[in-house]
């Protein structure tokens, strides 16, 4: 459950531990529901831990949304010399002060995290042995006073630990809706509007018809993937929050909302 591994020691946990703490405060001030707000706190703390990386990652997108014309023009140009087009876009990159791998960069750290949040959650929510999954978090936890003897998984009528797929109630099927609604918004969100204003764009406005055909392409391509990532992902999401406790939802739609509210922040500074 809980082996003794390099992985659970570094990120399981302390994030075991985290949650913990916030149960345990939310239960001290008698707050009800206490088990799914310190889902709630959980979420927020990571990802409040990787505000920059995210801010980041948005600002880089809304650079390289700013300069896909001149992009489009030099893969135009260079459509036969993938060796000199892969030179001119790192120049242009470095001119613009863009880093195109930071993206992948903030998804590698993410990926840990997300695996040991999962992996924490899921020995509260799909173990079914109550009093030995207690035992075994009350065994790795960091200070005596916070063991726990059991844990109350309802939040607001929705019992966290059971998924919407054998929940048996209509409302629980609310559930799975929201989190994809939430990830079709929080793709939309993601894709920076044109800039048509910016002088980049101004710059490029004498491009010919024939650069236009020969760009087309690329540019259905890119639709496509734009198209996947903001339908098929929230369904997929979707399906996944059917199947699983819903207490993975909460913590998957609350980290949707941040998501939404940071992107929108920053596009909306034009």
């Amino acid at each position: 459950m809980l082996n003794p591994n390099l992985f659970n020691t570094v990120f399981v946990i302390p994030i075991l531990n985290l949650l913990v703490i916030f149960y345990k405060l939310f239960l001290f001030i008698r707050l009800p529901g206490a088990f799914g707000f310190a889902i709630i706190a959980l979420t927020v703390a990571i990802r409040l831990l990787f505000q920059p990386f995210f801010q980041k990652q948005i600002e880089t997108a809304k650079k390289m949304q700013e300069i896909k014309p001149q992009l489009d023009k030099l893969s135009a140009k260079h459509k036969n010399d993938q060796k000199q087009l892969q030179a001119e876009q790192l120049k242009l990159y470095q001119q613009y002060g863009i880093n195109p791998t930071s993206g992948c960069l903030v998804m590698i750290i993410q990926l840990p995290i997300f695996i040991a949040l999962y992996n924490t959650l899921n020995l509260f929510l799909l173990n079914g042995h109550a009093e030995k999954t207690i035992t075994a978090i009350n065994k790795v936890l960091y200070f005596s006073v916070l063991k726990i003897e059991t844990v109350n998984s309802w939040f607001f009528g929705l019992d966290l630990v059971k998924s919407p797929k054998v929940a048996g109630a209509w409302y629980y099927l609310l559930i799975p809706v929201i989190t994809a609604a939430l990830q079709y918004f929080q793709a939309q969100a993601s894709m920076p509007q044109a800039n048509t204003s910016g002088p980049l764009v101004q710059a490029q406005k004498g491009n010919d018809k024939d650069d236009k055909k020969k760009e087309g392409g690329q540019g259905d391509f890119q639709k496509a993937m734009n198209t996947q990532m903001k339908y098929m992902f929230p369904l997929m999401i979707g399906w996944f929050s059917y199947s699983l406790p819903i207490g993975l939802a909460l913590y998957w739609n609350i980290f949707s909302i941040m998501g939404i509210m940071q992107y929108k922040k920053v596009n909306d500074k034009k």
